[in-house]
């Protein structure tokens, strides 16, 4: 599902950021990359999802290498292939639950009652069932992550890409959130790429792998 060979990204000012990344994960594998603020943690989830560009090296997605496409393209790649979940949500303020989850739905141009029918189906599956009226301002914070998590999920994604999921809730709700994410992405088979400071979530993961200036390490 995903390959990455030799990646190499430098900051302003010319200091490289890290090189050498490599990476293949299979559908189904769940790894978590861990490292020092600045790292380059985000900074690599950004690369693999062709939001930002490297310097050297290749990110391919379910055999398509991201280099080889134009913007249409990497946006195509990113609605079909993969879903994101951010720190900070980026949930819609002016759009109700349901139609926030069924965003990526309606992106890839499915019928709008069926991507309403598939989101309130997801919310229910993160315990949210029956609010797909409710709007973001109505929500707590562990709420809206399950909303986000919804939303990456509902399109049926072989890629996860997830930013520190629980960075912004309590322990007890990044706790319970992240024991839906896992039993979440467990259910669809999906491979996931865990960017986080936690060492409960690195724990949820198969393995987890540090990022260093040089490449990723296994931990342990």
């Amino acid at each position: 599902m995903l390959n990455v060979a030799g990646l190499v990204k430098a900051v302003p000012g010319g200091r490289t950021l890290f090189e050498g990344i490599d990476l293949a994960l299979a559908a189904g594998e769940f790894v978590a990359v861990t490292g020092e603020s600045g790292a380059g943690k985000s900074t690599l989830l950004n690369l693999i999802a062709g939001l930002d560009s490297p310097d050297a090296g290749m990110v391919s997605i379910d055999g398509t290498n991201i280099a080889s496409l134009d913007d249409d393209g990497r946006t195509r790649l990113r609605r079909d292939h993969i879903g994101f979940v951010f720190q900070a949500f980026h949930v819609l303020p002016h759009l109700d639950l349901a139609h926030n989850v069924a965003l990526p739905l309606a992106l890839q141009g499915r019928d709008p009652q069926e991507a309403l029918h598939a989101a309130e189906t997801m919310l229910a599956s993160v315990g949210l069932g029956g609010r797909g009226d409710a709007y973001p301002r109505e929500l707590s914070g562990g709420e809206l992550q399950r909303v986000a998590v919804a939303r990456a999920l509902v399109h049926g994604p072989g890629l996860i890409l997830a930013d520190e999921p629980t960075g912004n809730l309590d322990p007890d709700t990044a706790a319970r959130t992240l024991a839906l994410f896992v039993e979440r992405v467990r259910d669809t088979g999906a491979a996931v790429v865990l960017v986080t400071h936690s060492r409960v979530a690195a724990a949820a993961a198969d393995r987890e792998l540090v990022l260093t200036p040089t490449g990723l390490v296994q931990r342990g």
